[in-house]
């Protein structure tokens, strides 16, 4: 990818809304966030990989978990 992602005005107004949000957040509050939003992107990527195999007819592994 030699050009870089170009994203939609919508897109870009969601990232302002949202850091304006961040910045009214205690200490607290942003660390508790934080987890719970690298839970969902964690949570995303498995299901991106589950969707994958499926769409691609990969088996799991008897000794993949």
């Amino acid at each position: 990818m030699s050009q870089p992602i170009k994203l939609s005005l919508e897109q870009q107004f969601n990232i302002r809304s949202f850091e304006t949000q961040v910045q009214d957040m205690s200490l607290e509050q942003a660390q508790d966030f934080l987890v719970k939003l690298y839970q969902q992107m964690v949570m995303r990527e498995a299901t991106y990989k589950e969707l994958l195999k499926h769409h691609w007819g990969i088996e799991q592994s008897p000794w993949a978990s």
